[in-house]
């Protein structure tokens, strides 16, 4: 199941952004550049004592306010107090218990989430102002923690109090073995009508569940193919002025979805053709190393010719460069055109992503690979590859050992990618690979 959601909470300026760095920042991953893909994150991956955790940060809350831009702000708020499991509701100790932090303290009790009021700014450990005692005015079950965000001192405690008050995970839920499949695509692209076609024509045990913590509604079908559980993102359909806010927060959705998903079908409107937002919404995938399937919906209002498929190909295949390895299919969840074929998809991508080769045979393939393209070298210095081994699976994750990683030029790790996809398929899933120097730690 998906890494437990914490929502960092509060009216503006009271430090969220810089708790939130603090939180994520010396475990932000370096990963590829992908084109579309927001680099103002709004949320981030930190772990506490063995147990991953996805932050999110919020613009400040405004209870009270007629500004289009604060209500905005609001509404986000309010989204990623939906999406999670604990929300971390950050005061100001310098300004005291204002009115707007009680407003903000009855919107969270509306909530039924747990709460750990968080109050910066306490900058002397163990000496805390008076002022700290008034935030047990909230009323919360959990005690106040004192964190200072800019210079980290508390957030230990603060993720203490987290760890504790997270809900315990539903047995039922852990056991469940269905294929996750999140359905994801910017709105209008036909993403609910697809699961109501699937749903339509496999009633053999279905089940609706609704008002999930990450937001979605899941549907689980149980079929002479197996059991999938289908996550419909379909959330957010306002239209409003301030687009890209609405946008990222979408974005945001999906993203939570995709966390929770073994595949993810990415659904592209054949009418309108694929657009910037698609881009931004296959790149979360991608960087999730989540295995995946481009499905271009609407198929059957397309005119058509002989050479319509290939040019929209071509079209996707530009546009999502950096995940060439997705299969791309043509539905139309109205006429019910190769929806059937979906299954097999889905269950050929996540068989892909969980793929396991030995140790022996990935060092056959490694060997032959470097005898047919030397390994580059700088300034007489060639660079040597001792071994290769596969760590994990979903996506394949592979370690290669060298004797210097600055000479492991992108292109030859991209070459060794091409060789691996030629020789064991890892057809629909990302590839991983970490480039160690002989000696380093093997994970």
């Amino acid at each position: 199941m998906g890494k437990p959601v914490i929502a960092i909470v509060g009216r503006p300026n009271v430090g969220k952004s810089t708790l939130f760095n603090k939180l994520i920042g010396e475990r932000r991953s370096i990963v590829e550049d992908t084109p579309g893909v927001t680099r103002d994150r709004i949320y981030g991956e930190t772990e506490w004592c063995g147990k991953k955790l996805i932050v999110i940060d919020t613009g400040g809350i405004e209870p009270k306010t007629d500004d289009i831009i604060l209500k905005q702000m609001r509404f986000q708020a309010e989204i990623a107090i939906e999406s999670a499991d604990v929300i971390i509701f950050m005061c100001d100790v310098r300004t005291g218990l204002t009115a707007d932090d009680r407003d903000i303290g009855i919107m969270l009790k509306k909530s039924g989430k747990p709460i750990i009021p968080c109050i910066n700014k306490c900058d002397s450990v163990g000496n805390l102002p008076l002022e700290f005692y008034e935030f047990y005015e909230l009323g919360f079950d959990s005690e106040p923690v004192a964190v200072s965000s800019v210079h980290g001192s508390g957030t230990g405690d603060l993720l203490d109090a987290v760890l504790e008050a997270l809900p315990a995970i539903d047995a039922e839920e852990e056991e469940d073995d269905s294929i996750k499949v999140a359905v994801i695509g910017k709105p209008n692209a036909g993403k609910s009508s697809i699961i109501n076609k699937i749903v339509g024509q496999n009633r053999l045990i279905v089940s609706d569940i609704a008002g999930t913590t990450r937001d979605a509604v899941d549907t689980r079908i149980e079929n002479q193919q197996g059991a999938f559980t289908f996550i419909d993102t379909a959330g957010i359909r306002r239209q409003s002025k301030i687009n890209d806010k609405i946008e990222k927060y979408s974005v945001l959705r999906a993203h939570m979805a995709v966390e929770r998903a073994d595949v993810c079908l990415i659904m592209i409107d054949g009418g309108t053709g694929i657009t910037e937002q698609d881009e931004k919404i296959a790149g979360i995938a991608h960087e999730a190393g989540k295995a995946s399937i481009i499905v271009v919906n609407k198929w059957d209002t397309v005119e058509k010719d002989n050479n319509t498929v290939n040019r929209f190909n071509e079209k996707i295949r530009t546009s999502l460069a950096y995940m060439p390895y997705a299969p791309i299919i043509y539905v139309s969840a109205m006429t019910g055109q190769r929806i059937h074929t979906l299954y097999d998809h889905i269950k050929y991508v996540h068989n892909q992503a969980n793929t396991r080769i030995s140790t022996g045979m990935l060092n056959d393939v490694l060997a032959e690979a470097t005898m047919k393209v030397q390994p580059p070298s700088d300034k007489g210095k060639r660079l040597k590859i001792y071994y290769m081994t596969q760590i994990s699976v979903a996506p394949p994750t592979f370690v290669l050992f060298c004797n210097n990683t600055e000479l492991f030029h992108f292109s030859y790790q991209r070459y060794i990618e091409n060789v691996l996809r030629q020789t064991f398929g890892f057809s629909g899933t990302p590839i991983k690979l970490i480039i160690r120097m002989k000696g380093d730690n093997d994970t």
